[in-house]
């Protein structure tokens, strides 16, 4: 019976030291998956901001006096056309939205915006169908800001994200 609570004596703090070995890596995994969800939202939340861009831009004629390039970029990086509030996301600019279209591709090489043909034929013969004007609606350069310091991913800049639409003719 002695032997049993001499072992038992040994025995006791044991859990307190391992769970105080285990917490270190575990708080770091749970920051870097956070960290990871994070920039995934980031991510997505700039991807939609780019489609809401291109489909309010998709209605307007590039053509047009008033084509509204600077609401468009309003609208990408901060949600309205008036640049009013807090950006999307943090550090973003409207000087990091890229509008191309027929008018002025500029910001897209090698891309074409005006009469692209289309092979929705519905003859299926694989000949062009039509053409249509499309416009385009980037986010380039934005560079991802973690929310803990000590996980050093403040390099990570994300590629261009960018969505192109129809737009009227």
């Amino acid at each position: 019976m002695k032997r049993l609570t001499t072992s038992h004596k040994r025995q006791r703090g044991v859990a307190a030291v391992e769970f105080g070995i285990l917490l270190a890596p575990m708080v770091l995994m749970a920051c870097g998956v956070a960290e990871f969800g994070r920039a995934v939202y980031q991510y997505d939340t700039l991807t939609k901001a780019t489609r809401t861009a291109a489909r309010y831009l998709s209605q307007f004629s590039p053509d047009d006096v008033t084509y509204p390039t600077a609401a468009a970029k309003c609208l990408a990086a901060y949600g309205n056309s008036a640049c009013s509030g807090q950006p999307l996301a943090p550090g973003l600019t409207t000087s990091m939205v890229v509008i191309c279209d027929r008018v002025d591709a500029s910001g897209c090489p090698g891309q074409s915006f005006n009469n692209v043909s289309t092979y929705d034929n519905p003859g299926g013969t694989g000949t062009p169908a039509g053409t249509v004007n499309l416009v385009a609606v980037r986010i380039t350069g934005f560079a991802y800001s973690p929310m803990q310091s000590f996980i050093n991913v403040a390099g990570l800049t994300f590629g261009d994200i960018s969505t192109v639409m129809r737009q009227v003719l």
